[in-house]
């Protein structure tokens, strides 16, 4: 709940599912998250994420999300099957479709599990950035309607119409209305990077992402210490060619702790 109008969140209000069936779950697409085509990327998979987390069945927290979208989304109602396919000791594997008219648009593969205490170590470390307060707010143009949902200072990368000569991108980035962050929100965010084409060009041409690979390291109490704090996020692309061009990023919480990567496969046309 937002506490300053005490109404629904419209993330939550977006991840809204209904059981049907067990396993079967009614969702809904929502204007505010819309893209420049159908729904924003980042929604659809928090949504899988939610419809696994509402199973009474799943197990754990999410380690791995792999989402295919295989077709175009329309505005409107949509199905989402969920089948655990195989459940062990300590993870979970689940097979989801999202499906209109009888018709699958989006496939995607989680592995749920719980974590236990091991050895730890971090190889990787956050981009040097100025804070939050040191950065103007920016964001995409009004007609992309899913970012006006999120509050965005960029360090790098931020939208123009200027070629690049790098594709990289470093952004601070929250929920607006504020809103705790949780598997759901953050998975949402590993998507809230423009086409790295577009920063290259410096010009929009026609682009989507095919395939978007999640990896969370993020604990329960991670989040719970982050909060409604800004989160870092960092992405870039290592080639462009023939008309698809991969993305790898990082999220970071305020606490300089890594929270999830993220891998995608994109098509372009230029």
């Amino acid at each position: 709940m937002n506490e300053a109008s005490n109404t629904t969140h419209p993330f939550d209000d977006a991840l809204e599912l209904h059981s049907v069936t067990p396993g079967v779950y009614l969702g809904r697409t929502s204007a505010p998250y819309n893209n420049m085509v159908g729904p924003f990327g980042g929604l659809t998979a928090a949504t899988f994420i939610s419809a696994v987390g509402q199973h009474p069945d799943h197990l754990g927290d999410p380690v791995s999300l792999t989402i295919n979208f295989a077709g175009p989304i329309a505005e409107g109602e949509f199905e989402i099957s969920t089948r655990a396919v195989r459940t062990n000791r300590s993870n979970q594997h689940w097979y989801l479709e999202l499906s209109q008219n009888g018709e699958v648009a989006t496939t995607a593969t989680a592995v749920f599990g719980t974590r236990r205490e091991t050895w730890d170590d971090d190889e990787a470390s956050p981009p040097s950035v100025p804070a939050p307060s040191e950065l103007s707010v920016g964001g995409f143009p009004e007609f992309i309607a899913w970012a006006r949902n999120y509050e965005m200072r960029f360090s790098a990368g931020a939208l123009s119409e200027q070629e690049s000569a790098d594709s990289a991108i470093a952004l601070w980035v929250r929920d607006t209305p504020s809103r705790a962050l949780d598997f759901a929100s953050l998975t949402s965010m590993c998507d809230i990077f423009y086409p790295r084409v577009f920063q290259r060009l410096g010009k929009y041409v026609p682009a989507g992402t095919i395939s978007l690979t999640i990896h969370y390291f993020a604990t329960a109490e991670d989040l719970e210490t982050q909060a409604d704090s800004f989160v870092l996020a960092h992405a870039h692309s290592r080639r462009f060619h023939r008309g698809y061009f991969d993305q790898s990023a990082e999220l970071w919480s305020s606490d300089e702790k890594l929270l999830a990567t993220s891998h995608q496969v994109v098509y372009y046309k230029s």
